[in-house]
């Protein structure tokens, strides 16, 4: 009778822990679902946003509680004619875009297309102001003005006189001082310096109803310059929350003020808290690609 018992207990415990593990298990599903999904789609020809993403998507999931999703180019970087997956976006709580003169088919676009118009937030980097560039008369031409209608950057490259100081050149960055109570800026240093060539977007660009944040004076430009914002918010043609910065080349994020900015702006389009306490300077170290 001690052997039944004891068989008896045993099984008992064994399917009170079983039961237990299970409950923890979906708790922690649960958990990690109420985590906001931040999606990065990358593709570009020369600053390497399909390896600097994803190390600002694993400090999201490892400091700032988030779920990440990072979206590349296939079959390389190089390649401007599918990036897989883009159905995520559906999931989505904001979506990030580093590309460059991509020519993705409507298949593909659709899901860009339905995120913009659902009013969700979105944050954009340097090339995207260029993300597409389909030929003259395509069906999908329109959208070589992505970055206009998403981030109110200029319509493409070349267009509204948008062009940069030279690849020679490097760009002195300060806050606006009338924005230093702005908590994007929050930790973020009131001035640095990046590799970057400053791109040019003035006089049309950031449009009425943007709030320029920082400016930039080209260091060694290649002609006469003037001083350009290089990160602004702003809303979507469809109401949602908009951050869009010029900086991106490799060597930026290796700026601690850049990675503050970036870590805040993820905050803020998502409509929550900036963090106060700075987790530490992010390592970096991709190489940029010469053109």
């Amino acid at each position: 009778m001690r052997t039944i018992h004891l068989k008896s207990s045993l099984a008992i415990l064994l399917t009170t822990i079983l039961f237990s593990c299970g409950i923890a298990s979906k708790q922690a599903q649960q958990s990690d679902e109420k985590k906001p999904l931040v999606v990065f789609v990358t593709g570009d020809h020369e600053y390497g946003s399909e390896a600097t993403m994803p190390i600002i998507a694993a400090e999201l999931e490892k400091n700032y509680n988030m779920r990440t999703v990072v979206l590349k180019s296939t079959p390389d970087p190089m390649s401007e004619e599918n990036i897989p997956g883009l159905d995520v976006l559906k999931q989505a709580d904001l979506a990030i875009f580093f590309l460059r003169w991509r020519r993705l088919p409507a298949d593909q676009l659709k899901p860009i297309d339905e995120y913009l118009k659902s009013g969700k937030p979105v944050m954009g980097f340097r090339t995207t102001t260029h993300a597409f560039n389909f030929p003259v008369g395509h069906a999908s031409e329109n959208w070589n003005a992505f970055g206009e209608f998403a981030f109110g950057t200029p319509p493409g490259w070349g267009k509204s006189g948008h062009t940069h100081y030279g690849h020679e050149s490097s760009t002195d960055i300060t806050v606006i001082p009338a924005q230093k109570a702005n908590p994007i800026l929050t930790g973020v240093p009131s001035s640095f310096h990046v590799r970057s060539w400053l791109y040019h977007v003035l006089p049309d660009y950031p449009p009425k109803g943007a709030t320029s944040l920082m400016m930039g004076k080209a260091i060694n430009p290649n002609k006469t310059a003037i001083e350009n914002p290089v990160a602004w918010t702003w809303r979507t043609h469809w109401g949602g929350k908009s951050f869009f910065t010029t900086m991106g080349h490799p060597d930026d994020f290796k700026e601690e003020g850049l990675q503050r900015l970036v870590i805040n702006a993820v905050h803020w389009t998502l409509n929550k808290e900036i963090p106060q306490k700075w987790a530490g300077k992010i390592a970096m170290n991709v190489p940029y690609r010469q053109q």
